[in-house]
């Protein structure tokens, strides 16, 4: 074996603060002759979906209410950024402590109200308005561009699909192109769901998921009147549903049956009993 195989980088030092141990350790992972294989072969496309998967599972944490996995998760998360600033110094683009600076200076400019001389009497609503214009004026000054400003220009395509339509319907509105009145919108679904119907027979498969998008970007657009988190609320209907139907299988499984061996008329009676047992529970 060569001395690359065998040779092993020396332990973090225990006396370090936290977080610069954290980077140390990172660095010694992605150490070319003694770090980790598969943490040398990692690059930022390779990771991104990790960072993605991490900070999902703090968003979970938090949902159950577990501080303790949450505090878990919350490292992991942390993680992710250690390893990509790890890339971008090997790199020479940037370090850690670029990272907490800049975003450090972002939070003081975008903050006048806190750490400058605005007024602090606003609401949640001002202070949102007041954060766009900030945001507005660090693009322009940051020199034209040779692509046209666009309204909706700079949302990530990365982000779930839901939480993205909240956002594009957001910028539209901030330029006027939003429904007054939450009844239009009620409405809207309606014409959608009505229209995704008429084309369910036809057979054209690309026809029904255009109609079937346009259903769901209107449904969001419903969360963003009622001001809620589609994707939140998703979650929470996901976990009642998992709550219910393992409620079925239960129940079966009493009786030494599986759901398979069950029909729909008697899974939907314990559905409704799982409802019912619910409610009673919250009573």
């Amino acid at each position: 074996m060569s001395d690359k195989d065998t040779r092993h980088a020396p332990p973090p030092d225990d006396a370090l603060p936290p977080m610069e141990r954290l980077i140390e350790i990172m660095g010694r992972l992605r150490d070319p002759d003694t770090g980790c294989p598969w943490d040398i072969e990692q690059d930022f496309a390779s990771i991104a979906p990790y960072t993605i998967e991490e900070a999902y599972e703090v968003a979970d944490a938090i949902g159950r209410g577990a501080m303790d996995d949450l505090r878990d998760e919350l490292g992991d998360l942390l993680l992710q950024v250690v390893y990509h600033t790890q890339m971008s110094a090997e790199a020479g683009l940037f370090t850690f402590d670029d990272v907490a600076r800049g975003i450090g200076a972002k939070m003081v400019r975008r903050h006048p109200h806190v750490f400058g001389d605005e007024s602090r009497d606003k609401t949640a609503d001002d202070q949102t308005r007041d954060w766009e214009r900030i945001k507005a004026a660090e693009r322009a000054a940051r020199g034209p561009s040779d692509a046209p400003t666009r309204v909706l220009g700079d949302v990530a395509v990365t982000l779930p699909a839901l939480t993205r339509a909240v956002k594009l319907q957001k910028r539209a509105a901030r330029v006027g192109f939003d429904w007054p009145d939450i009844g239009q919108v009620v409405d809207k679904i309606a014409e959608e769901a009505a229209e995704l119907a008429d084309e369910q027979g036809s057979g054209d498969r690309d026809r029904i998921e255009e109609e079937y998008g346009d259903l769901l970007f209107v449904v969001a657009n419903l969360a963003r009147h009622l001001d809620l988190d589609p994707e939140a609320a998703l979650r929470r209907a996901n976990a009642k549903f998992e709550s219910r139907f393992a409620y079925i299988e239960d129940r079966l499984a009493e009786q030494g049956r599986r759901p398979d061996q069950s029909d729909l008329a008697e899974m939907d009676a314990l559905w409704d009993a799982a409802k019912a047992a619910a409610k009673a529970a919250k009573s």
